[in-house]
């Protein structure tokens, strides 16, 4: 339980630091309030630490002369000169807020804000500064301070047994060694960690190596965006110098509030157009950010993190309360980028002169080499060049479709570190209410070590698990050793009531054995899995038992899959084979409101299958089924209410283009195979193991099935059916999001053909809204526009950051999205079928609201509320 709480409280952003002896003190404001996490930067060594909560610091230094320079966002910087000898140097430091420069910063009618020249510039030189360095390593310590300030009230007494007390600080800290290198490879090694309470392995890595020369950080627009003006207004609120540089302080904010943009202020350095530091703030979720960055110079015109706190803090389903991540910097080494030695004098060709000899961008040439000619170019030109040199880079590599690599272990010793360790690394002096919170939760640890030990001396002795009478509904497995399993299914829901069995009972398992091989890159695993799968059930109207066995092969390694088996029985089956209605829902829909959904035949079959996914692009399946299919009929009328006032509909389908004798019982020989492509797959690795990105691969699909009529003189089916559709989503700005299912297809031969092998679509008639907002349609009824005929089928779902309601920003600040869809039925012999709606999504985080209407040849024909799962919610 803890763990999951601290998980929920700290979910994104930014981490780093470190800590030693020979200068300690304390950081405080004018007013004698002591400045948490200000730097104190030892300029001769290119090192720093931050300070505490309580504005102290502490540095271990050898004897010497040392420059030592204490940063906050907001105030003046202070330098001082200290001599380190043999004892430690007391240096209390305080710092006066900021006096801004206002005099250039006066703005007359019809000129615009100088914070206008300063973002063009500093946007077009983002991706220059984050290309600037080929690769670097640093060493991170990480802190994390956790509190609950609140639970639901049935919880409170859970969280107290378990030592979780509400508004006691939790800590857990971390000291990595992280290596970066280009396009984006980051190594993290973690050479220590602890925490207050049960051990949290998260890795600061994904924070650490975001940027704000990004395009977005964790979802949220940068301000050095390249569309940045798109989402903010920028007003210059003054300049200061420091060290002889001066700072420009710009004011940051959005031109619609709410998630996914940045609030507050950016600091920028003059002529170098880098970033100085940074105090921003955005929502993500319903959780509120705050993201404080210091930069330092680690080389000669390159400025880079020294330091970030990141402050978070929401409620969820009752539960509130924040988490702070401090992270320090330390012991950078930098290899700068060669191509990219070059700082030409950048012109913003909207106020400024542009000389006639300017240097311009010219696709037919080297972009390195115009970048090496001009001293001075314009920020369109400069942006150009560098955008063409980054994809000219990105063509040289040996594998061009890996764009991210994240790389994490642990040392064998980082958990075992002791407290003299942490008091010789660590940056930043614990608090009292910190040291308490260790104290506390190792004493909990001692106990719950003595529990374990108690029972089982070796804590490592396998223990075999009890066979269990309720996981024959609840679902279970048991391990026989050797890689020999068995277990059930979740059953709870496969006994329940239909029209055609009556009140039915049903239940299905596995027999497992596999065997796991690592391959000869060391990495790659290979599963071989063999399995047989029963599944029974029985009517108790239709007094009908019914009994199917799956048996297969499956072979895995990597993201290669292949499967081989055979499949048989007796057993019942919906008409169309997507199983558009669960059998729970129809359940519920049948007693309690008398509408019977779901429509059944019954078959003796046996079927031989292979499927294999050659690779993340290709993919195909085939099948070849015989079968002996009969029509069934209701055997129940029963239902809890509307017996006098409601009939149950016929087990036969109502449709516009089947007849009787598409119902009549009959043998088939079916063959069937489909295809699927996503082109453009790009990939990540993590640990060594490669694995795919399909943000912008569409899934292209092919598929064709044939009836083979006169198998051995009795099968009659005999049809032709080719298909074909493609699927994807794209993203817009902040939060836009389109996604988009269309599939087409025609019978070649339809000369013999019976309703379960018609084209069936994803209807729904029920309140409950299918999981996948482009997958299936809101209110088309289940059989009516099955065909046999030419179809086609489009399915549009459309995502808004601001639409209606969330125009208010309050609502924006919640989670809250808008959605709108747009769906198209059209076969041979149906009416156009259209479905428009609007529907709410993320309410309350994790459920969306559905309403809409249905229209056949323009006119209406259904309406309904539904109600779903949010839609950034995925499950398999």
């Amino acid at each position: 339980m803890r763990i999951t709480i601290l998980m929920i409280l700290a979910i994104s952003f930014f981490g780093e630091g470190l800590y030693a002896q020979g200068v300690r003190g304390k950081v405080v404001s004018e007013s004698g309030d002591p400045l948490a996490y200000a730097s104190v930067y030892i300029r001769n060594l290119g090192d720093g630490v931050p300070t505490n909560q309580n504005g102290e610091f502490e540095y271990a230094l050898k004897p010497g002369m040392y420059d030592i320079l204490v940063q906050y966002i907001g105030y003046t910087s202070v330098l001082k000169t200290v001599e380190v000898q043999d004892r430690w140097v007391e240096l209390n430091v305080e710092l006066k807020e900021q006096v801004f420069g206002l005099q250039e910063v006066v703005v007359r009618s019809g000129q615009e804000d100088p914070a206008l020249t300063v973002m063009r510039k500093a946007i077009s030189k983002a991706k220059f500064h984050r290309l600037q360095v080929q690769e670097y390593s640093m060493q991170v310590y990480l802190k994390g301070t956790g509190k609950l300030t609140n639970a639901p009230f049935f919880l409170k007494k859970k969280l107290k047994e378990e030592g979780l007390n509400l508004n006691e600080a939790y800590t857990s800290e971390s000291v990595s060694e992280v290596k970066f290198s280009q396009p984006d490879k980051i190594e993290e090694r973690v050479i220590s960690i602890r925490s207050s309470g049960d051990d949290n392995a998260t890795s600061p890595a994904p924070y650490i190596g975001t940027s704000f020369y990004n395009e977005k950080i964790n979802g949220a627009i940068s301000p050095l965006s390249r569309s940045a003006f798109a989402y903010y207004k920028f007003t210059l609120m003054g300049s200061f110098m420091e060290d002889g540089i001066l700072i420009n302080k710009v004011k940051v904010t959005p031109r619609s509030r709410g998630e996914n943009v940045f609030e507050g202020f950016i600091y920028i350095i003059e002529d170098l157009w880098a970033i100085h530091s940074l105090d921003l703030k955005t929502s993500i979720m319903g959780f509120q950010v705050n993201v404080n960055q210091i930069y330092a110079p680690v080389k000669d015109q390159v400025w880079m993190p020294i330091s970030h706190t990141y402050l978070f803090g929401g409620k969820i389903f009752g539960f509130a309360g924040e988490y702070k991540y401090l992270a320090s910097i330390r012991d950078y080494d930098i290899k700068l980028n060669p191509d990219l030695e070059v700082e030409p004098e950048i012109i913003d060709e909207k106020v400024q002169e542009v000389p006639e000899d300017i240097v311009r961008f010219d696709k037919k040439s080297s972009s390195l080499e115009k970048l090496e000619e001009g001293d001075k170019l314009t920020r369109k030109e400069f942006r150009k060049m560098v955008n063409q040199y980054e994809k000219e880079a990105l063509k040289q590599r040996e594998d061009v479709e890996v764009v991210r690599e994240r790389n994490y272990k642990v040392d064998s010793l980082a958990s075992k570190r002791n407290e003299n360790y942490w008091d010789s690394i660590r940056p930043v002096k614990l608090t009292a209410d910190e040291i308490r919170g260790y104290k506390r939760d190792d004493s909990l640890a001692v106990v719950e070590k003595a529990k374990v030990d108690k029972s089982d001396t070796t804590a490592r002795k396998k223990v075999k698990k009890k066979f269990d009478p309720l996981s024959v509904i609840t679902g279970g497995s048991y391990s026989f050793g050797g890689g020999k399993s068995a277990g059930f299914d979740e059953n709870l829901f496969k006994t329940g009531f239909n029209t055609v069995e009556g009140w039915k009972f049903g239940v299905s398992g596995y027999l497992r054995y596999a065997k796991v091989d690592t391959l000869a890159d060391s990495v790659t695993r290979r599963t071989v899995e063999y399995q047989v799968r029963p599944a029974f059930r029985y009517g108790f109207a239709s007094k009908r038992p019914y009994l199917k066995t799956d048996i297969y092969r499956n072979v895995r390694a990597g993201s290669i899959n292949s499967r081989l088996g055979i499949t048989g029985g007796r057993y019942i089956e919906q008409f169309n084979s997507d199983e558009p209605i669960t059998e729970f829902v129809n359940m519920l829909y049948t007693l309690v409101m008398r509408q019977n959904f779901m429509k059944l035949y019954e078959q003796d079959f046996v079927q031989v299958y292979h499927s294999s996914r050659l690779s993340d692009k290709f993919s195909y399946e085939g099948s070849l089924k015989w079968a002996d299919r009969r029509e069934l009929f209701n055997q129940s009328d029963n239902s809890f209410f509307y017996e006098e006032t409601r009939e149950f509909t016929p087990n036969r389908p109502d449709n516009l283009e089947s007849s009787p004798t598409n119902f009549q019982n009959h043998q088939a020989l079916i063959l069937n195979a489909a295809f699927r492509w996503r082109p453009g797959v790009k990939y990540g690795i993590r640990n060594g193991r490669r694995y795919a990105i399909y943000d912008r691969a569409p899934e292209f699909n092919f598929g064709y099935t044939k009836g083979i009529p006169n198998f051995r003189g009795q099968t009659t089916t005999d049809f032709d059916l080719l298909e074909a559709g493609v699927s994807h989503s794209f993203l817009f700005g902040v939060s836009g999001r389109l996604d988009f299912n269309v599939n087409a297809g025609t019978f070649l031969n339809n000369d013999r053909m019976y309703f379960m092998d018609y084209k069936h679509f994803g209807g729904n008639r029920t309140i409950f809204s299918n999981m996948g907002v482009a997958s299936n349609y809101r209110f088309l009824d289940y059989y009516r526009f099955s065909t046999q005929t030419d179809f086609i089928s489009s399915i549009v779902h459309y995502q808004f950051r601001k639409f209606l309601f969330t125009q208010l920003p309050m609502l924006r600040y919640t989670g809250l999205r808008e959605n709108i869809f747009l769906n198209y039925l059209k076969t041979a012999n149906s009416p156009h079928y259209v479905e428009i709606g609007y529907s709410l999504d993320q309410l309350f985080r994790i459920f969306r609201l559905e309403v809409g209407a249905g229209f056949e040849n323009g006119r209406y024909s259904t309406s309904g509320v539904r109600i779903g799962v949010a839609s950034f919610i995925n499950i398999n």
